[in-house]
């Protein structure tokens, strides 16, 4: 198989490339990486030595791809499936890029420096960090006001980016109530089948998650038909 995906799937980041990847139903390899693990982390610094993931490695090309924005576009362009994650028209296209980066910048970011400080005891002051995170909420409330998607008319790569993130956001600073366009944007993000599918594979690592109390019940339990 050409491709092969170094991911964890706890990882917010790698749960953004599996959904395009399951998205277009793009065949790959899948290798965990656990951070905590010697091998692992070696393993993983020869192809990228910053040491993060996800990385996909194209074989047939020879090619090693860090970022997950970056991974995402590559598959768009060398491996496209039914459904393009990045549309052909350039003002659209900006479109799509802008909002994954906000994604990425204002919703991750943040997320993960509360992960971080819980999961290091730190105890460190994060009030710009949910300030951050309830600025977005309200930027995106207003955005979903009048569309079904993010960026374009279509799901594409910001949805991506927007599922995970606000996946995991919202168990630090939960969406405002009367957020009602964010609520229902999120509620189709998580009817996805490609976004299903990841939920379900991180299923059994959520508990090692540092607010996995904070999980709905609806994501920690396997469905019954499972």
């Amino acid at each position: 198989m050409s491709l092969t995906l170094y991911y964890h799937p706890l990882a917010s980041f790698c749960h953004k490339v599996l959904i395009a990847l399951y998205e277009n139903g793009t065949e790959f390899e899948r290798k965990i990486i656990d951070l905590a693990d010697a091998g692992d982390r070696a393993e993983l610094q020869q192809l990228w030595p910053i040491g993060k993931f996800p990385i996909l490695c194209d074989h047939a090309q020879q090619r090693n791809l860090p970022e997950s924005s970056i991974i995402i576009e590559y598959l768009d362009r060398l491996y496209p499936g039914t459904h393009k994650l990045i549309p052909d028209d350039w003002d659209s296209a900006l479109e799509v890029r802008l909002w994954d980066r906000f994604f990425d910048h204002y919703v991750q970011v943040p997320l993960q420096q509360i992960v971080s400080d819980r999961l290091h005891a730190t105890n460190g002051d994060l009030t710009r960090e949910r300030s951050t995170l309830e600025t977005a909420y309200g930027m995106l409330d207003r955005r979903m006001a009048s569309r079904i998607w993010v960026a374009s008319p279509a799901f594409s790569m910001a949805d991506c980016a927007a599922a995970p993130a606000l996946f995991y956001a919202r168990t630090l600073v939960p969406f405002p109530v009367d957020y009602r366009h964010l609520s229902a944007y999120f509620e189709r993000l998580v009817q996805k089948p490609s976004f299903q599918r990841v939920i379900d594979e991180a299923r059994p690592w959520f508990s090692f998650y540092p607010f996995a109390e904070a999980l709905e019940q609806r994501f920690r339990e396997a469905p019954d038909n499972a």
